[in-house]
């Protein structure tokens, strides 16, 4: 298989498992916000917590094959999310908040994209760059 098509196959598993990451966050996140009456920011950041594991998990395993340290890779996402959860959390109070207004799914929906774009970067060249289909396949 060309290297063209082992990317073009390993972008469609991201993509495929971001959406199912997509899915959990968006129906955390409205069971908090509808049945629980949390603050805009606390279903975020909760729902946000639960897509990344469940993200990290399969697109390591899945995706990009890797039998890196995974508490490195763990470290490293988890590196990528003190960055980006303190920055979304605060656009989403504020662009949700009485200044600004923005409905809070369309906010979610646009931080659900700056997320996906980052996190396939990071993950396939920073945290998985050396060690992409180093695992072996189960039989």
């Amino acid at each position: 298989m060309t290297d063209t098509k082992k990317e073009l196959i390993r972008t469609l598993k991201f993509v495929l498992f971001s959406i199912s990451a997509g899915l959990i966050q968006v129906v955390s996140f409205t069971l908090m916000e509808e049945v629980l009456h949390l603050t805009h920011w606390v279903s975020y950041l909760v729902s946000l917590v639960l897509s990344v594991l469940w993200n990290f998990t399969l697109n390591r395993k899945f995706t990009f094959c890797s039998a890196n340290n995974v508490p490195l890779a763990m470290l490293q996402v988890a590196l990528f999310y003190l960055v980006f959860t303190p920055l979304s959390t605060w656009w989403t109070a504020v662009l949700t908040g009485a200044d600004v207004g923005w409905n809070e799914y369309l906010v979610l929906a646009l931080t659900m994209v700056v997320n996906f774009v980052t996190e396939y970067l990071f993950q396939r060249y920073v945290v998985f760059a050396k060690s992409i289909d180093t695992a072996k396949r189960d039989a």
